[in-house]
């Protein structure tokens, strides 16, 4: 089986998606052998009101539940936001959600965000971080929008030890305690494969190595990215098959409680 935690449906407000419907996405995955993938809006990255894409999603998924496992888009500096989290979480049925601290315009040290962030981990949600949406040099005239730092994620995870989080589209975490052997801090975020190097520098392999296999998840991006890197990193990761099956599948159902 193969979990992808790191899928989006929807429109993007700066370029076109293929494979952005359930029914389209749902064919992708079918020819690649990925069984479930965690979605999110695309389109509530850049709604005034995230919450409008969030229901766009979970009509989309409604009947798609078996495989397609919708996480909500929360903006914490938009007014509301705690009936927002509430009405994903009890009516839709939202496992987790994603958080866009540099689309939505605040900080991870930021009250609202850690109000968030405490409120998801009483309802039992991982919090999944972007630290980007789309490669830069590929970005709108109209947009500036830097990656979400690293030492911003470090200080959240310290300061929220009881917090999941699922780290996205990210690099360089081994230059850094996130990705190092023995650091202090807390076991309770994970890492997603897509951007990572499998050859050269191998990061993937140095995490797995560095946090253990246990610590790092199957995601490909799809559809702002095509799948195939994603499951060839994997295959070319120089590691045992029982760590490879936890990265494609085991460690996301247990962090999801499937």
């Amino acid at each position: 089986m193969i979990v992808d935690v790191n899928a989006y449906l929807g429109h993007f407000a700066f370029r076109r998606l293929r494979h952005n419907t359930p029914e389209s996405l749902l064919v992708l995955m079918d020819s690649k052998g990925i069984d479930k993938a965690v979605v999110s809006s695309a389109g509530a990255i850049t709604y005034r009101n995230s919450q409008a894409g969030n229901e766009e999603l979970a009509e989309e998924v409604r009947r798609r539940g078996d495989r397609l496992i919708p996480f909500a888009v929360i903006n914490p500096f938009y007014a509301g936001w705690q009936d927002d989290l509430q009405i994903c979480h009890e009516q839709f049925g939202m496992k987790g959600l994603r958080i866009y601290p540099k689309w939505h315009n605040y900080q991870l040290s930021s009250q609202c965000c850690r109000e968030l962030v405490d409120a998801a981990t009483e309802r039992g949600m991982v919090i999944s971080i972007p630290i980007r949406v789309e490669d830069n040099r590929q970005r709108s005239w109209l947009l500036n929008i830097p990656d979400v730092p690293l030492t911003e994620i470090i200080e959240l995870v310290k300061a929220c030890p009881k917090a999941r989080f699922i780290l996205l589209n990210g690099i360089g975490y081994t230059g850094c305690s996130l990705g190092q052997k023995d650091s202090a801090l807390p076991r309770n975020y994970a890492i997603g494969l897509s951007r990572l190097t499998a050859v050269l520098a191998n990061e993937l392999g140095q995490l797995v190595t560095n946090l253990g296999a246990k610590r790092v998840m199957f995601g490909t991006g799809m559809p702002f990215n095509y799948p195939d890197p994603a499951l060839v990193k994997l295959e070319v990761l120089d590691s045992s098959e029982a760590d490879k099956e936890r990265i494609r599948s085991q460690n996301a159902m247990t962090w999801l409680r499937l």
